[in-house]
């Protein structure tokens, strides 16, 4: 922690100041942002608790991973909008690609009448 200080003086100043430190053997850490994860590959995990307040130190390998906005179709959502709309496969799926997967509004586009 501090280059040069023995470890065990400074085990005995962080719990003089009220701090207590406790390591975690995590394997893998992943924060999940709105658009991406963090992962943390090989880390060292800390948990600090200063005066009730608790905090995480991690350092490792750090990678980044964008998450995909394209939400995932069910066959079932296809087969319903396939029923209701009396259409194909391949026009219900892509209009519920369209709608981001909203059945309701896939549905409606393609019972609108012109």
């Amino acid at each position: 922690m501090f280059p040069g200080m023995n470890p065990r003086k400074v085990q005995q100043m962080m719990k003089q100041m009220g701090i207590q430190q406790v390591d975690i053997p995590a394997t893998e850490v992943i924060i999940k942002t709105a658009d991406k994860e963090i992962i943390v590959t090989s880390p060292s995990v800390a948990k600090v608790n200063m005066m009730g307040q608790e905090t995480f130190q991690i350092s490792g390998e750090i990678h980044e991973r964008k998450l995909s906005t394209v939400p995932e179709i069910e066959e079932e959502d296809v087969k319903t909008v396939m029923e209701q709309a009396n259409v194909n496969e391949s026009t219900a799926r892509k209009a519920l690609e369209e709608h981001d997967g909203d059945l309701a509004e896939a549905i409606l586009s393609l019972t609108k009448s012109d």
